[in-house]
């Protein structure tokens, strides 16, 4: 893959969260390295101290960075002279806050898992933080990753569809059609857990990724919110089913679906965009084409490659030739290599854009945790408009 990077080292991770049973640290830590930029030296990979260090192996982890806890390896390394350069947060989101914090404090590049924070009020103390530091920061919305998302950005953002009218953006699954959380199942235990989930279950699990696929493709600023959220699985304390309706400043119309209990569904995140002068389509499922379609005309159907029709950003988010699919790991290390690019700026002492970044960034953070806030609030008032809009929000 292209490369901006003037650092003549690979820049060296540490991994919080990503122990034995765990899902999305190995992600993390497999998209991290995929294109050789970054190496996983240090990790403090579970809450509990002996599965922390047991677990050190599977990563290659050396045993004297294998910490008991994130503390002990922000103060471990702090004294390093070859200490890492960022910290990726793969942990439940109780957690994401804390641990974010401490490091960008410190000085330590941030990739955190979403949603961002636990709540709000954590989220926008964060901001400050960042802002502060000066620190890179990114999100984990690694669907916007994919090359043929960035090019239906690109479209839109130079006016190809015109004038945007209407958003509509879901992600069903159905593995918590049961309370298979009542069996202790790892990763339904604490998504389905207030006390480490935060609000909102399903809505803030993958309802933050429909939506923020859409304000990411279209850079139109919400404005007003309405939702309805519910727990259709008897004794689930946090919602898996909702949906939400989004008024945008320009006038347009969005909705938002997530599901957690279709049966049959697995990880079907689609979003479907109509503007004034076309209308595209793409699918996860189905992510190396990108329909784009107006009236009158034929069909057209772009592919994952690099043909010459394509934009720059997703020229550099491509590493095989169309036709041999792509997928999530390499829409997730997408997102680390454009959070590489500006950590490498800062390493030759360069200004980097904080908030119009290509990565998802701590103010796209924010804005899922008002996602979440706001859709909770409404869905408690039967579906009342309460407003959306944050000061700090991409433009």
């Amino acid at each position: 893959m292209p490369t901006n990077s003037p650092l003549n080292r690979k820049l060296r991770m540490g991994l919080v969260g990503g122990g034995q049973g765990a899902f999305i640290g190995r992600v993390h830590a497999t998209a991290a390295v995929l294109d050789n930029r970054a190496a996983l030296v240090a990790g403090a990979l579970s809450s509990d101290v002996a599965r922390a260090k047991a677990s050190a192996p599977d990563y290659d982890i050396p045993a004297d960075r294998a910490y008991g806890s994130y503390a002990e390896m922000l103060a471990g390394e702090s004294k390093r002279a070859d200490k890492i350069d960022f910290v990726s947060v793969a942990t439940p989101n109780h957690t994401h806050f804390e641990v974010a914090k401490a490091f960008a404090e410190a000085g330590f590049h941030v990739i955190c898992d979403k949603p961002m924070t636990f709540n709000l009020e954590q989220a926008e103390e964060l901001i400050k933080v960042v802002e502060k530091a000066g620190v890179v920061f990114a999100v984990t919305h690694n669907y916007t990753g994919y090359p043929l998302v960035r090019q239906a950005r690109e479209m839109i953002l130079s006016g190809e569809l015109g004038e945007i009218n209407a958003i509509r953006s879901s992600y069903i699954q159905g593995w918590l059609r049961t309370r298979i959380e009542g069996d202790n199942q790892k990763q339904a235990a604490w998504r389905t857990d207030p006390t480490k989930s935060g609000i909102a279950g399903c809505f803030g699990d993958i309802g933050t990724h429909a939506y923020n696929l859409g304000r990411y493709m279209t850079g139109l600023l919400p404005k007003e919110i309405s939702a309805h959220l519910k727990a259709f699985v008897e004794g689930r304390a946090l919602d898996d089913y909702g949906t939400a309706i989004i008024r945008y400043d320009n006038g347009a119309i969005g909705t938002v679906t997530a599901s957690q209990i279709s049966h049959g569904r697995e990880n079907d995140v689609s979003i479907e965009i109509d503007g004034t002068k076309g209308s595209i389509q793409w699918r996860q499922e189905d992510p190396n084409t990108l329909t784009f379609r107006q009236n009158g005309q034929p069909h057209k159907t772009y592919t994952r490659n690099g043909g010459p029709y394509v934009g720059a950003h997703h020229a550099s988010s491509v590493r095989l030739p169309g036709g041999h699919p792509e997928g999530f790991f390499e829409a997730f290390a997408n997102v680390y290599c454009a959070a590489y690019d500006a950590m490498a700026k800062k390493a030759a002492g360069e200004s980097i854009e904080m908030v119009n970044t290509v990565y998802p960034n701590v103010y796209d953070g924010v804005e899922g945790m008002l996602f979440i806030t706001q859709s909770v609030a409404s869905s408690k008032q039967n579906g009342a408009w309460l407003p959306f809009h944050h000061a700090k929000s991409r433009r």
